[in-house]
Protein backbone atom coordinates (compact mmCIF):
# COMPACT_ATOMS: atom_id res chain seq x y z
CA UNK A 1 0.00 0.00 0.00
CA UNK A 2 1.33 3.45 -0.94
CA UNK A 3 1.20 5.95 1.92
CA UNK A 4 3.21 8.89 0.57
CA UNK A 5 4.48 10.39 -2.68
CA UNK A 6 7.93 11.99 -2.69
CA UNK A 7 8.81 15.08 -4.69
CA UNK A 8 11.97 14.89 -6.80
CA UNK A 9 14.12 16.90 -4.41
CA UNK A 10 12.89 14.73 -1.54
CA UNK A 11 14.04 11.46 -3.12
CA UNK A 12 17.35 13.03 -4.15
CA UNK A 13 18.00 14.30 -0.62
CA UNK A 14 16.87 11.00 0.89
CA UNK A 15 19.24 9.09 -1.40
CA UNK A 16 22.19 11.23 -0.33
CA UNK A 17 21.26 11.63 3.35
CA UNK A 18 21.13 15.37 2.73
CA UNK A 19 20.45 17.56 5.78
CA UNK A 20 18.00 19.66 3.75
CA UNK A 21 15.45 16.84 4.18
CA UNK A 22 13.37 18.14 7.07
CA UNK A 23 12.99 16.18 10.29
CA UNK A 24 9.21 16.03 9.75
CA UNK A 25 9.69 14.62 6.23
CA UNK A 26 12.23 12.07 7.49
CA UNK A 27 9.90 10.99 10.30
CA UNK A 28 6.98 10.56 7.89
CA UNK A 29 9.10 8.37 5.60
CA UNK A 30 10.40 6.36 8.59
CA UNK A 31 6.83 5.84 9.84
CA UNK A 32 5.87 4.36 6.46
CA UNK A 33 8.85 2.02 6.67
CA UNK A 34 7.78 0.86 10.14
CA UNK A 35 4.25 0.19 8.84
CA UNK A 36 5.64 -2.01 6.04
CA UNK A 37 3.97 0.35 3.60
CA UNK A 38 5.53 2.09 0.59
CA UNK A 39 6.36 5.53 -0.69
CA UNK A 40 5.99 6.40 -4.35
CA UNK A 41 7.74 8.57 -6.86
CA UNK A 42 6.34 9.64 -10.17
CA UNK A 43 8.10 8.53 -13.34
CA UNK A 44 8.61 12.23 -14.03
CA UNK A 45 10.93 12.35 -11.00
CA UNK A 46 13.21 9.84 -12.71
CA UNK A 47 13.28 12.05 -15.79
CA UNK A 48 14.04 15.11 -13.64
CA UNK A 49 16.79 13.26 -11.79
CA UNK A 50 18.44 12.22 -15.06
CA UNK A 51 18.18 15.80 -16.36
CA UNK A 52 19.63 17.34 -13.19
CA UNK A 53 22.48 14.85 -13.21
CA UNK A 54 23.24 15.62 -16.88
CA UNK A 55 23.41 19.33 -16.01
CA UNK A 56 25.75 18.61 -13.04
CA UNK A 57 23.20 20.10 -10.64
CA UNK A 58 23.18 16.94 -8.50
CA UNK A 59 25.93 14.41 -7.82
CA UNK A 60 26.78 11.83 -10.48
CA UNK A 61 25.28 8.46 -9.62
CA UNK A 62 22.10 9.88 -8.10
CA UNK A 63 19.87 8.26 -10.72
CA UNK A 64 21.58 4.91 -10.18
CA UNK A 65 20.99 5.29 -6.44
CA UNK A 66 17.29 6.00 -6.91
CA UNK A 67 16.91 3.12 -9.36
CA UNK A 68 18.59 0.76 -6.89
CA UNK A 69 16.03 1.74 -4.26
CA UNK A 70 13.28 0.92 -6.76
CA UNK A 71 14.93 -2.41 -7.63
CA UNK A 72 15.43 -3.62 -4.04
CA UNK A 73 13.94 -7.06 -3.26
CA UNK A 74 11.32 -5.58 -0.90
CA UNK A 75 11.32 -1.96 -1.95
CA UNK A 76 10.18 0.88 0.24
CA UNK A 77 10.10 2.98 -2.94
CA UNK A 78 7.83 2.29 -5.92
CA UNK A 79 7.51 4.07 -9.25
CA UNK A 80 4.11 5.32 -10.37
CA UNK A 81 3.79 5.87 -14.11
CA UNK A 82 1.81 8.80 -15.46
CA UNK A 83 -1.66 7.43 -16.10
CA UNK A 84 -4.99 8.81 -17.31
CA UNK A 85 -6.11 9.02 -13.68
CA UNK A 86 -3.12 11.21 -12.86
CA UNK A 87 -3.75 13.38 -15.92
CA UNK A 88 -7.34 13.86 -14.78
CA UNK A 89 -6.10 14.88 -11.33
CA UNK A 90 -3.57 17.25 -12.94
CA UNK A 91 -6.44 19.17 -14.54
CA UNK A 92 -7.65 19.98 -11.02
CA UNK A 93 -4.37 21.63 -10.05
CA UNK A 94 -4.18 25.27 -11.02
CA UNK A 95 -1.50 26.06 -13.57
CA UNK A 96 -1.32 29.52 -12.00
CA UNK A 97 -0.64 28.11 -8.53
CA UNK A 98 1.73 25.32 -9.67
CA UNK A 99 3.12 26.47 -13.04
CA UNK A 100 5.91 23.90 -13.47
CA UNK A 101 4.57 20.86 -15.35
CA UNK A 102 6.73 18.22 -13.59
CA UNK A 103 5.60 19.65 -10.23
CA UNK A 104 1.96 19.44 -11.35
CA UNK A 105 2.43 15.81 -12.42
CA UNK A 106 4.01 14.94 -9.07
CA UNK A 107 1.27 16.76 -7.14
CA UNK A 108 -1.39 15.07 -9.30
CA UNK A 109 0.16 11.70 -8.50
CA UNK A 110 -0.36 12.32 -4.78
CA UNK A 111 -3.85 13.71 -5.42
CA UNK A 112 -4.86 10.71 -7.52
CA UNK A 113 -3.60 8.29 -4.85
CA UNK A 114 -5.23 10.32 -2.05
CA UNK A 115 -1.98 10.43 -0.07
CA UNK A 116 0.22 13.30 1.15
CA UNK A 117 3.12 14.62 -0.91
CA UNK A 118 6.47 15.10 0.82
CA UNK A 119 7.64 18.39 -0.66
CA UNK A 120 9.38 21.59 0.32
CA UNK A 121 7.94 23.35 -2.74
CA UNK A 122 6.02 26.38 -1.48
CA UNK A 123 3.83 26.59 -4.59
CA UNK A 124 2.66 23.02 -4.10
CA UNK A 125 2.18 23.63 -0.37
CA UNK A 126 -0.04 26.61 -1.24
CA UNK A 127 -2.24 24.46 -3.50
CA UNK A 128 -4.96 22.06 -2.39
CA UNK A 129 -2.45 19.19 -2.21
CA UNK A 130 -1.85 17.78 1.27
CA UNK A 131 1.87 18.15 1.89
CA UNK A 132 4.36 17.18 4.57
CA UNK A 133 7.52 19.11 5.18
Amino acid sequence: MISLVLDTHTIIWLTHGDARLSLTARQAIDAVTEQASQVAISSISLVETAYLEEKDRIPAGTLVGVLSLLDAPHPLLVEVPVTRQIIAALLNISRVTVPDMPDRVIAATALSLSVPLVSRDRKIQDSQIQTIW
